[in-house]
């Protein structure tokens, strides 16, 4: 919660947010600040990137490494059969392949689907208090906790010696990591305005524990506090961003917490499309992440070595495409047509992946996947937090669109069997029909969206609560 300072400066410094033109319309160029220069503003905010988002970017990083290494440590390993032998000693023939699926029998029935499945229904529960604690304790605090205790979690890994062992950590791995991915979308939400798109395009194990360590003292905490952030901005800065906020949004300062508040957004079906097209959205790209190892290696036919090695590839060309969609949005103010045309380069490849007779083609078809539906969790992301309103609105929205992309990693770690090897037809046909449907649902959408903003330039709706929010489109 804020102190009482933050809400006298709410009522002071901040209230000049909005301002009137000559005419005594509400004047919403969010650039024209009182007190700084536009390039001076400009220095603020680089100053905010710098500072929030590499830091946000590196938890996030780790993260990811941690959550998606399943499919490439159950097809690649080594063992040594003669321990009492010196390494330097040792040749080829005294090596051989050991995976995490032979080493631990997850080749039995469906054992490496239940382990990547119980990740994620303690990530999905645990995702909406997760949000109001970050809220409440502050991020700086909870974000570096969270990382610390997950990292060590993850250094368990190496010590399993049965698969149910796993489970266990996979469990407790979900319950850690379910409060990052919210509170980091909630936390980027609050700093920026609208028209400024916030992309988490950002070895593991013991440098996940270093990274949170450098998150205590390095991550912000929420815009009305950041003067208390060590060697960040001082006061007339912060108040600065909080007219910024204010200006566009009317929201820079929460209300005290409440169940009340926190649900009542709930009504709002927007909130639960948004939802929606997250769920399709993480499907797919869960699919490949857990499954492209094993696609390339038991699907295409290409040898261990080399499917570690082709994994790669595509999401470099995925962050490029990342890169683009969020600067053609700022550029253009648009969310919901950048998310249409990824859809459409992913529903591309996927038939090539699926049905090209060579595994070159094949592979071609899994740049296209990987980029086009990498690329819409950044700008899914932008779509929702740029057309809701409310601190806690936002908060809930944020929990629950994370969250429903949680229950999307369940079901994308279903779609690619083992039984469907190797053209895996009925998991190419899952990711069609949830790329189609992410192209029907932001069509939906953003036709609402239009109109309801037609009707307010009219003055015959009110949107959000605020006469001078519009929606992005």
């Amino acid at each position: 919660m804020y102190h009482e300072t933050d809400k006298k400066l709410s009522d002071e410094s901040v209230k000049s947010g909005h301002e009137h033109n000559a005419d005594g319309a509400v004047e919403r160029d969010i650039d024209n600040d009182p007190v700084y220069s536009y390039k001076e503003q400009r220095a603020i905010i680089h100053r905010v990137d710098r500072r929030l988002v590499v830091t946000c970017g590196l938890i996030y990083c780790f993260s990811l490494i941690d959550r998606g290494n399943l499919g490439n440590a159950s097809i690649a390993g080594f063992d040594f059969p003669h321990p009492d032998k010196p390494f330097m000693n040792l040749d080829l023939t005294d090596v051989r392949w050991l995976s995490m699926t032979d080493d631990l029998n997850l080749g039995i029935e469906f054992r490496y689907s239940i382990i990547v499945l119980v990740f994620f229904p303690t990530y999905v529960i645990f995702q909406p208090p997760a949000t109001v604690a970050s809220r409440k304790f502050g991020p700086r605090i909870f974000l570096s906790t969270i990382c610390l205790l997950w990292g060590a979690t993850e250094i368990g890994f190496g010590f399993v010696k049965k698969w149910t062992d796993m489970l266990g950590l996979r469990v407790l791995l979900g319950i850690l990591e379910a409060g990052l991915y919210p509170s980091v979308v909630y936390l980027l939400a609050t700093w920026y305005s609208r028209s400024l798109a916030y992309d988490p395009i950002l070895n593991r194990l013991k440098f996940t524990c270093v990274a949170a360590f450098f998150a205590y003292f390095f991550l912000v905490d929420f815009p009305e506090k950041a003067d208390r952030s060590w060697k960040f901005l001082n006061t007339e800065e912060r108040d600065f961003i909080l007219r910024r906020i204010n200006k566009d949004r009317d929201d820079a300062i929460p209300e005290s917490f409440t169940i009340k508040r926190f649900l009542k957004p709930a009504l709002d079906i927007k909130i639960w499309i948004l939802a929606l097209i997250s769920f399709f959205i993480i499907t797919v790209t869960t699919s490949i992440s857990v499954f492209l190892p094993i696609i390339l290696n038991v699907g295409m036919g290409f040898s261990t070595g080399a499917s570690q090695c082709l994994v790669a590839p595509p999401y470099a060309l995925a962050a490029i495409l990342m890169v683009a969609s969020a600067y053609l949005g700022d550029r253009f103010h648009v969310r919901g047509p950048i998310l249409i045309f990824n859809s459409l380069i992913a529903l591309i490849g996927l038939p090539i992946m699926g049905f090209a007779a060579s595994s070159g083609a094949r592979y071609f078809g899994v740049f296209l996947v990987t980029a086009g539906t990498n690329a819409n969790i950044p700008t899914a992301l932008a779509y929702q937090a740029n057309n809701v309103r409310g601190q806690w609105k936002r908060a809930l929205c944020s929990a629950l669109f994370v969250g429903f992309g949680g229950i999307g990693g369940i079901s994308g770690g279903t779609i690619f069997r083992a039984q469907d090897k190797p053209r895996y037809i009925p998991g190419i046909s899952a990711a069609i029909t949830c790329n189609c449907l992410v192209i029907i649902f932001v069509l939906g959408l953003s036709g609402y969206f239009l109109r309801a903003n037609r009707l307010a330039d009219k003055g015959k709706k009110i949107i959000e609560g605020s006469e001078s929010f519009r929606y992005t489109l």
